[in-house]
């Protein structure tokens, strides 16, 4: 049996309504938490086996966030990811 394992965790900022953030798209904030996670952790993207985002408003982001993010993380495409939109619930979604 293969122990999975969570290394690391991160957050994008938090930002208001309409603020600083509203023109940058949900996929490339995904990104940037990709990169800093595999900078924290010393993982190679070779070593990550899925990417699960959890992304509370979806609207306008296009298909799938987490395969965005996973494309311009720099991750190899072979890996899978997907996107969890469950409003407020979606980041601890994402890590059960």
């Amino acid at each position: 049996m293969t122990d999975i394992v969570i290394v690391a965790a991160a957050r994008t900022a938090v930002g208001k309504f309409g603020g600083t953030l509203a023109n940058t798209p949900a996929p490339e904030l995904g990104a940037a938490v990709i990169q800093a996670l595999l900078q924290r952790s010393g993982l190679s993207g070779e070593q990550v086996s899925e990417v699960i985002l959890g992304q509370v408003l979806t609207a306008g982001s296009g298909q799938n966030a987490a395969r965005q993010a996973i494309i311009k993380s720099g991750l190899p495409q072979a890996v899978p990811g997907f996107t969890i939109n469950k409003v407020c619930g979606s980041g601890l979604k994402a890590v059960m």
